[in-house]
């Protein structure tokens, strides 16, 4: 099975704007972005959509969050932002690699789709 553009970033295989990295996950800019601020937090484990994660897992997303929280806090987001995870094609997931949206420096309006 070939590696996801995700996986391929992760391994710096593919270059890309890191803004944060640590064992667990890689923070980068999206090359699309949808908001001044425009960051995806990607495990580096492939999980490949959050339906398919397992308890296994738990810890591992709750990192995800978590380190989004911290990223909008150092990018400055103090007015708020978004977090969106896409889930099947439906759900408009590109990529099958779980991934988190950081979206923000921007009023996000309701609903968002």
């Amino acid at each position: 099975m070939s590696k996801t553009i995700f996986e391929r970033i992760c391994a710096k295989e593919i270059p890309a704007q890191i803004v944060y990295e640590d064992e667990q996950v890689v923070a980068f800019r999206d090359i699309n972005p949808q908001a001044p601020t425009h960051v995806l937090v990607v495990p580096r484990r492939p999980i490949p959509r959050l339906a398919e994660a397992t308890a296994a897992e738990q810890a591992l997303l709750g990192h995800l969050l978590l380190t989004a929280a911290a990223l909008a806090r150092q990018l400055g987001l103090s007015g708020g932002y978004r977090l969106v995870i896409n889930n099947g094609p439906d759900g408009g997931e590109s990529v099958p690699h779980l991934h988190v949206h950081l979206l923000g420096g921007r009023v996000m309006g309701w609903p968002p789709g």
